[in-house]
């Protein structure tokens, strides 16, 4: 399967419990919103993008996690902190830059429908 060497734009379908506050909360993560239609639109982070959807199935959103690489951890943790989305949407729960031994150092971020966000730099080897 050659073709599927040459693929690019892999995007996930992640779940809303609640739409419009999942909408907000991307919006107030720094996504960029494309609406598609009532029930979905497209979110881009940099070159990477997701579909939102207006669906919710409590076992899918609790099962699913999506990996961002970024090339500024810190600065991130910093721009989330200041957005306070902890404080502003119910359900949302973060972990600090933590350190890995598989060479990674990560900020968990949980969205408003119980999605997990890994958000990761590379450690200096």
């Amino acid at each position: 399967m050659s073709i599927l060497q040459r693929t690019s734009g892999l995007r996930a379908f992640v779940p809303a419990k609640n739409f419009a506050a999942s909408r907000a909360f991307y919006r107030d993560l720094g996504a960029t919103e494309r609406p598609i239609d009532p029930k979905m639109v497209l979110f881009e982070l940099g070159d990477s993008a997701f579909y939102l959807q207006d669906a919710y199935v409590k076992d899918w959103a609790e099962n699913t996690m999506l990996f961002l690489f970024v090339d500024d951890l810190d600065g991130l943790w910093a721009e989330l902190q200041a957005a306070d989305l902890v404080n502003r949407y119910p359900g949302v729960r973060w972990k600090a830059p933590t350190d890995y031994p598989w060479g990674l150092r990560e900020i968990h971020l949980l969205d408003p429908a119980g999605v997990l966000w890994h958000f990761a730099e590379e450690l200096a080897r």
